[in-house]
């Protein structure tokens, strides 16, 4: 008899196991609909979009950046001294007053 009532206790034992997993799984998936329900109510974004968005903007920085240093260097160059950095009309003007 003591052979069969641990039997027994280890099958009910076992069978509430494989009922508690498949609650688990039961209560994950209802917990993941609901952040997702959630989450589209609130117009969250999803990490893929989260990512593109991210590469989009160093992206940009980056060309910013480039820019910027462009604008620098020709700034520079405009503020040089010289016939060259003002410009072909202050040139042509150097050129008319040495003629003269």
């Amino acid at each position: 008899m003591k052979g069969g009532m641990g039997d027994d206790f280890a099958g009910v034992a076992g069978g509430a196991f494989a009922a508690l997993a498949g609650l688990r799984r039961e209560v994950e998936q209802l917990v993941r609909s609901a952040s997702d329900d959630v989450a589209g109510r609130l117009e969250l974004a999803r990490r893929e979009e989260v990512e593109v968005l991210r590469e989009l903007v160093l992206k940009a920085r980056a060309e910013t950046d480039a820019l910027a240093a462009r604008v620098a260097a020709l700034e520079a160059k405009l503020a040089a001294p010289g016939p060259a950095a003002a410009g072909p009309e202050a040139a042509g003007q150097a050129a008319d007053e040495g003629t003269q």
